[in-house]
Formats: structure tokens, sequence, C-alpha cells
């Protein structure tokens, strides 16, 4: 008789009835539907699946995969492009089913459960005029995005989405329930902010809003990028972004017009672009005056720029991003836009294999530049400008092209690096500890002794992993 076996069993049958929801096994009939992430380039077999309601339920989680030693990933949204929210033969608590959404006006405030999408939250916000930075692809989750960083549209008037979160409820490794704020646990908060999830699972999220919307000024324009165009509007962008208002957060991204027919005209697909996205955070009207000078960069091929709504921009690159596509994404920072790096990024861009890549340049200045190391986690407010080889390509055969291209720029782009990352973009880390290092700059040893007095053993290891300081140091 194995008793080993009998005595796992009994495990598993204990902890699936201290659940509210459910948990998943591989004979489960919506098991493949349950492992299942948004990159289609994941595909792992977790042996169980802890759909969780609440914080009693992760506790619970975390405590059965501690004392089991079981490999343990969270996952909020399921869009983390290194596949952290999944694992081979461990546990994967999932906090899907966690939709709590409360917004206090009158205090400007809002709680999120960890199983929030950035659309979702935006909708309840938005029914007051208000938002916390956010993504720009509504389907990703608060979470990841929250504790990695968080760039998105309004991030030069009011900073990264890090920057935002003024309270959060965690359960740590011990499986305790604590809560971090501005004057309690103020270095777990600290740490929450851009360190990753490596102190424990976040259950609840509370940001900070600013009125915002409903309708926002926007520009989203594709122009030509033929020849030597593409290199001489990225050029007037900088030059555009330099003298900015705060008020604008934009994006500047370089690729190849796909067959999306709704968006763009039959006669331009497959043609090259370089087109702007931004927002304008003030009056709409002022802001389609002072956005106009991104519009008349080159000769546009399609202008969807105009007065929206900020929910509707949120959804803007929505339909770029299916569930099951393939997606490699690598960033480093700039500590400056000069020519030959652009030239660099150009010519590297004109190489990619899939027609559905971009090459994303971020800039980063006000709220976000003005942030410090004191308050936040988030390293590389220093830089310029965010780069990211975004490759997204449909054909398996196809993984090693994509990837190569993606790693083959940003090595080649590093020389203008200032050595920071951003780690939601960071490839599959295959770097490891070095690349980690490089992303958190001097912040590093702070984090790691943050580490080991949040989770000494690690157990938050599938993640921006930052490994528990050594005792003594």
């Amino acid at each position: 008789m194995n008793t080993q076996k009998r005595s796992d069993e009994a495990a598993v049958a204990a902890f699936a009835a201290q659940l509210q929801d459910e948990l998943i096994r591989p004979s489960d009939a919506n098991y493949d539907q349950a492992r299942a992430v948004w990159n289609g380039i994941i595909d792992r077999r977790p042996t169980l699946i802890a759909r969780c309601a609440g914080v009693e339920d992760v506790a619970a989680a975390v405590n059965f995969a501690r004392e089991q030693g079981l490999v343990l990933s969270v996952r909020g949204g399921g869009h983390n492009v290194a596949g952290h929210g999944t694992n081979d033969g461990g546990l994967v608590i999932d906090l899907a089913p966690m939709k709590r959404i409360e917004v206090d006006p009158v205090a400007r405030t809002a709680r999120a459960e960890g199983g929030v999408t950035w659309g979702e939250l935006d909708a309840a916000t938005q029914v007051h005029g208000l938002a916390t930075p956010g993504g720009v692809f509504s389907g990703t989750g608060i979470a990841g995005l929250t504790l990695g960083g968080g760039y998105g549209w309004l991030r030069a008037r009011y900073g990264l989405s890090c920057d935002n979160l003024i309270g959060a409820e965690v359960v740590t490794a011990r499986g305790q329930v604590v809560r971090a704020g501005e004057s309690e646990n103020t270095d777990l908060l600290w740490g929450l902010r851009g360190g990753g999830g490596n102190f424990g699972v976040v259950t609840t999220f509370e940001y900070r809003l600013h009125p915002v919307g409903p309708a926002v000024g926007t520009v989203f324009v594709f122009h030509d990028g033929e020849g030597d165009r593409s290199a001489q509007a990225v050029r007037g962008y900088r030059d555009y972004m330099a003298g900015a208002p705060d008020e604008v957060s934009g994006v500047a991204f370089l690729g190849i017009v796909p067959p999306m027919p709704d968006l763009f005209p039959a006669e331009t697909h497959g043609k090259r672009y370089v087109a702007f996205g931004a927002v304008y955070a003030g009056p709409p009207e002022e802001g389609q005056t002072i956005l106009a000078p991104l519009r008349e960069l080159g000769t546009p091929l399609a202008d969807h720029s105009g007065i929206r709504p900020y929910v509707e921009m949120q959804k803007m690159f929505d339909a770029d991003y299916p569930d099951g596509l393939h997606y490699y994404w690598k960033s480093l920072t700039l500590a400056s836009l000069i020519d030959a790096a652009i030239e660099r990024i150009v010519a590297h861009a004109r190489r990619q294999p899939s027609i559905y890549s971009t090459t994303d340049l971020w800039e980063i200045r006000g709220a976000v530049a003005r942030g410090s190391a004191a308050s936040s986690a988030y390293h590389g407010r220093g830089a310029a400008y965010l780069l990211n080889s975004e490759a997204n390509w449909e054909d398996a055969a196809a993984d090693d092209a994509n990837i190569g291209w993606a790693r083959a720029l940003v090595a080649d782009i590093e020389q203008y690096s200032d050595g920071s990352r951003y780690l939601n973009f960071a490839g599959f880390q295959e770097e490891g500890d070095e690349m980690m290092r490089k992303a958190f700059g001097p912040q590093y040893a702070r984090l790691a002794m943050l580490k080991r007095k949040y989770d000494p053993h690690n157990l938050f290891s599938l993640n921006q992993n930052i490994k528990p300081a050594e005792e003594g140091r």
C-alpha cells in the first residue's frame, strides 16, 4: 500500500473542502480551459488550480503549497508574457473570481480585488469621471501591471500605476493576512510599488483616483513609414515630447499594417508604418489642439484621432492581442533618444519576421520622472525612453525567428541604455539574477532584505524574482 499517495490524496481533499470556490485537477473536464493563459507559447500543466473566492481561499492555498512543498504560481489576469501565472506540476492560485470593486468618489479612491482587469476597473471609476493610471489593453489584470510598474495613457500627468497604489491587502508566505499602507507596513507598500509579486499575494489593491474623462482628446495616427520616413517621424515625436505638457502621455510604435479592414484601408495592408498614440489628461478640445502636431509628422495611412470616451481609448489595442497568439516582449530603458539610436531602432524594426509585431517607444517624463526611490521600488525613472521589442506571431514554427528578432534589437540598442529594465516586458527573464540587479540598480539590496523579511524561503519564486538576502547581510 502506498501510504504517501493516500496521505497526499487526503491532504488535497482537505484543502479542496476549505475552498469557497473550486479546486481543479487534471482529470476535471474544465482543466484545459482553466490552465490556459493568454500567451499561446506557454503550455504548462499544473497539478492543481485553486480558484479563489476571497482572501481566506488565498491564505489556505498559500499554506497548502508551503506545507506540501509545491511550486506556486499566482494568476491575476493571466496576461504575464513570461507565463508566471502557471507552472508544471505545482499549484496555481487563480484570482479570477475575485472581482469586487469599491469606489469612493468623495475621497477619490478605489479598492479592487486581485482578479480585476483594467477594463473592469475603468468602467467602475469612469462612472464618477475618475481614473487611476492603468495599461493600454483592457484585458490586462490590475495585479501584475501594478506590481511591475504600469505604463499607460496617464503616466506623465499622474504617474505609473504603482505610484498610485496607496494600500494593499497581502497574504504572506506564512499565510498571514497583512495590510500595507502609507501608515502601516510602509516598507511592504514601498516594495509592492514596482517590486513585483515577490512579497506575497495581493488580494486587494487600493488606488488614488484622478479626474479623467469621461471624454478625452486623443491621437491615434498611422503614418507612412517607408524609406527614411520612419526615422524622420520618430525624431519629430522625440522633439515634440521634449516640450509637451504633462497632460500628454503617448507611445510611438513602428510596424507593418495588418489586414484589419475596420481600421486600415485595403490599399495600406502590408505597408510599413510609424504610429503615434497619445491621450491628453485635460479638457478634450484643448487636447486636440495640443496633440495636433503628432498628426502632421508624416503622411497618414489611417487617422483615428479625436475626442472619445477614455474607456474606448483604453480598448484601442485590444484587437491586437488576442488570446493564444505567441508573444515575446523584451525591453530596456534609453538614457537618451539620440539620432544614432533612432537609426538602429528603425533598422531592426524593418527586420521583424511577423506582420503583427511592433517596436515601441514610451517616453519617461513628467510625474514618472519626478518619482523617487524613497517612495517606490520602481527603478528607471531617470531614463528618457522605454524601448520594447514586441514580437507577436501565430505559427509555432516561427518561435525562434521572432524571439531572436526581439532579443537582437534589445542587445544592439543596449549601448544607449542605463541598464535598467521594465520587468513587465522582460522576455522569459532568461538572464536571471543579472537582469534583476540591472532592473533595480541601487534599490536591489533593499528589495532583497524585504524579500527575506516577508518570504525568506522564496515560496513566491515564479515572478520577476528577487532572491532573499542572506543572513548577516
